[in-house]
């Protein structure tokens, strides 16, 4: 007789989930001729004692006694195309390395209660990295891990940056990947994990950061295995005061599937097309294929993936790959699931911050449902154009006018409200991939990246989206000056990963950068304005090559002035406008970090009056002292 069903009922989770003696399983399959379940607690024998009952919307389940915690299984999948094993779409982890099986997991880890809240989303800073070239001591042997990201994250939380955002972590079946061709949703990578055989000096690396805090060690179990080694890097970041943002890919999965995989899952006739491979439609992207939302077993499917690494890891918020695709390639369902998934993980966790890849950029993105898709922010390419634009304009030897009234007019897209509802930077890993664009440094001087004119310019483009309404987003070695392009490949590529050993062996110009990025943090922690919605672009002058502009908070003031000069020379007594009479303090100047501190530093001595004579939209102005390629920062 088939497997039993104690302990199923209509709410039994789908996968593998281990209950008081043994385990209940479940998948959905509804085309198939029968569904077995195989693995180290039965002898993976496929007899009628392993097989799962359907139930009426074609879902396979069954309990089967004595299983335990890292036991190893698979589906067994008769069905009208073939027969074989298939991975367990929702399992917890996978067994290194490929062809894999599916690991049964308790949920247990032992978390730190720290007491940890998601910071406001005015109050994101964004650091994205990728987890497998972030930092990598085991090279050539491996890539970077969970837990090498752990070992950094002093220096993030010293840098001042609020969330990690780290690009795709569930598996992917090839030794090293931007993580976009994901196939095993509810299992982290497994390269991002540590052996067990080297687990040992790692577990002392972070129990490091666990004794400067005073708190309870690791032990080694806790971290067997890439689940709880994520989990490590979750509960190690919130000790740091850090939230962790997934990038999630919802739109499409795939590019190398492998039999083993979800792709025709229910094992029909592959003649029928991709329509029969049940999560997919026949629509391609990016080497894989997109969805079919039209299934509410495939939303579902997705919606659960996002709960569960709130619920299991404990993630602060998300980053969705492509919603676009999900909406045009997935319609005319697409937009109804974005709504379905938002409105549902809202519900679970409010302060979670759900964060959209729309191109074009689309406002209805962030607004609410029933109109909107609801989601929380949005990424912009204004911004980044525009930065882009002028830096590597004024890398031209001339003095050729810059775009500076465009680059004012990207300041604050239309559309948008609010300025936490989107989140804009001058990098990214899509525009700095290995064969594309170049990093700000190599823009600012082609020739020389190095160089002042690198060096002067890269500081204005950070600068300038570090205090530009938005959320700001950091791409990682953008704030020591890193001017190479970045590639997942670290075996073809190894000349493009960071350059870590020149922070450890003090280079000083990377460490000057360094330095102006982290003191530009905490001034933009420092005052409200920064943060806050108040914003107005005052002066823009192209052929002067300056542009000023004017936060605050709405209803306190707070005032604070952003002046971006990108000239090659210093101008004397420039006027700008300023909203308010009497001393203005300068409280950030970017030719501060020239050979920091730069003894030879032009700018206006600390202050500047401001005298009744109306300029820019103000009824006060002053001249200033505009450092070649630089930001000034005033405020009262």
């Amino acid at each position: 007789m088939p497997a039993s069903l104690k302990h199923i009922d209509p709410d039994t989770p789908m996968g593998a989930t281990l209950v008081a003696g043994g385990a209940t399983f479940r998948c959905w399959a509804p085309h198939a001729k029968a569904v077995y379940v195989v693995g180290d607690f039965n002898h993976r024998i496929r007899n009628d004692a392993a097989l799962l009952t359907r139930d009426q919307q074609g879902h396979w389940r069954g309990f089967f006694p004595g299983v335990k915690d890292r036991q190893r299984y698979m589906f067994y999948v008769v069905g009208e195309g073939s027969e074989g094993l298939k991975r367990d779409p929702y399992a917890r982890e996978l067994e290194s390395p490929f062809p894999a099986e599916c690991l049964i997991r308790r949920t247990d880890f032992p978390w730190h209660e720290s007491g940890y809240v998601t910071p406001p989303f005015h109050e994101f800073v964004i650091y994205q990295l990728h987890v497998g070239t972030f930092f990598t001591p085991n090279l050539p042997h491996k890539g970077g891990t969970f837990l090498d990201v752990a070992r950094k994250l002093p220096y993030l939380a010293d840098l001042g940056v609020t969330a990690l955002q780290l690009m795709p972590i569930q598996e992917f079946q090839t030794s090293f990947s931007l993580g976009y061709n994901g196939t095993d949703y509810f299992s982290p990578e497994m390269d991002f994990a540590v052996a067990d055989a080297e687990l040992p000096a790692y577990v002392a690396e972070v129990n490091k950061l666990l004794d400067a805090k005073g708190l309870r060690r690791y032990h080694a179990a806790d971290l067997h295995g890439e689940m709880n080694q994520l989990k490590a890097l979750v509960d190690l970041a919130h000790l740091h005061g850090l939230a962790v943002l997934l990038d999630v890919v919802y739109n499409h999965a795939g590019g190398e599937f492998g039999d083993q995989s979800l792709y025709f899952f229910d094992r029909q006739d592959p003649a029928g097309g991709q329509w029969n491979s049940l999560y997919f439609t026949d629509r391609g992207h990016a080497g894989g294929l997109v969805f079919d939302f039209s299934k509410p077993e495939v939303r579902d499917f997705l919606i659960q993936n996002a709960k569960f690494f709130l619920g299991e890891y404990r993630i602060d918020g998300f980053r969705y790959d492509q919603v676009s695709v999900i909406d045009h390639d997935g319609a005319p369902d697409g937009w109804r699931f974005c709504q379905d998934l938002t409105s549902t993980v809202h519900a679970q966790r409010p302060k979670t911050l759900h964060h959209a890849e729309y191109w074009d950029v689309n406002p209805f993105i962030i607004a609410p449902p029933p109109v909107g898709a609801g989601f929380d922010t949005t990424l912009t390419d204004g911004l980044r154009i525009a930065i882009r634009d002028v830096i590597g304009s004024a890398s031209a030897p001339d003095e050729r006018p810059l775009h500076m009234t465009q680059l004012a007019q990207s300041l604050w897209p239309q559309g948008f409200s609010e300025s936490w509802r989107f989140v804009q930077g001058p990098e990214n890993h899509d525009i700095v991939y290995h064969g594309r664009e170049a990093r700000i440094a190599r823009l600012g001087d082609p020739d020389h990246p190095r160089s002042w004119f690198a060096r002067s310019r890269a500081r204005v483009a950070t600068g300038l989206s570090l205090t530009a309404p938005g959320i700001p987003m950091l791409f990682m070695g953008q704030e020591f000056l890193e001017d190479k392009q970045w590639s997942d490949d670290f075996v073809s590529h190894r000349d493009l990963l960071l350059y870590w050993a020149g922070l450890d062996q003090g280079d000083r110009q990377m460490l000057d950068h360094l330095r102006f990025t982290r003191e530009l943090l905490a001034l933009r922690r420092l005052l409200p304005a920064l943060r806050g919605r108040g914003f107005r672009a005052t002066h823009m002058h192209d052929q002067n090559r300056v542009l000023a502009f004017h936060r605050w908070v709405e209803g306190e003031g707070q005032d604070v002035m952003v002046i971006l000069h990108l000239a090659n020379f210093t101008r004397v007594g420039y006027q700008i406008g300023l909203p308010g009479e009497g001393a203005w303090r300068e409280v950030f100047n970017s030719d501060v970090y020239e050979n920091w501190v730069n003894a030879g530093v032009a700018g206006n001595n600390g202050r500047v009056l401001a005298n009744p004579q109306p300029l820019h939209g103000f009824g006060y102005s002053a001249g200033l002292v505009l450092p070649a390629n630089s930001i000034l920062i005033f405020a009262r």
